[in-house]
């Protein structure tokens, strides 16, 4: 179970986009994900005349790593760190440690 799923809200905590907010777009890899409208780096793409793509700059967002990212909390809005317990019927959910309120998938 990932402490940070995709399509959730995060905010960057760290890195050139301190403080920017987006939701998880895809994971990469285990431990670097891609979130929209961050880490935005320009892209010099070659046009593709059979494909009827054009060259140009193109903005690209690039993969930043899990340790410069956190979950929003949503009823205090701020960023929150996330920890793993079971419930009394085993099952096993993510929870918000500032307040232990448990995230809803």
């Amino acid at each position: 179970m990932r402490r940070i799923k995709t399509g959730e809200e995060v905010i960057v905590i760290a890195g050139k986009d301190k403080d920017k907010r987006g939701r998880v777009v895809r994971y990469r890899t285990p431990t670097r994900l891609v979130v929209e409208n961050v880490n935005l780096v320009k892209r010099h793409t070659k046009g593709n005349p059979m494909q009827n793509t054009p060259g140009g700059i193109v903005d690209k967002e690039m993969p930043i790593h899990i340790s410069n990212i956190a979950l929003i909390n949503p009823s205090t809005e701020k960023a929150d760190r996330v920890g793993f317990k079971f419930l009394e019927d085993g099952t096993k959910v993510r929870y918000f440690k500032s307040n232990g309120e448990v995230i809803t998938d």
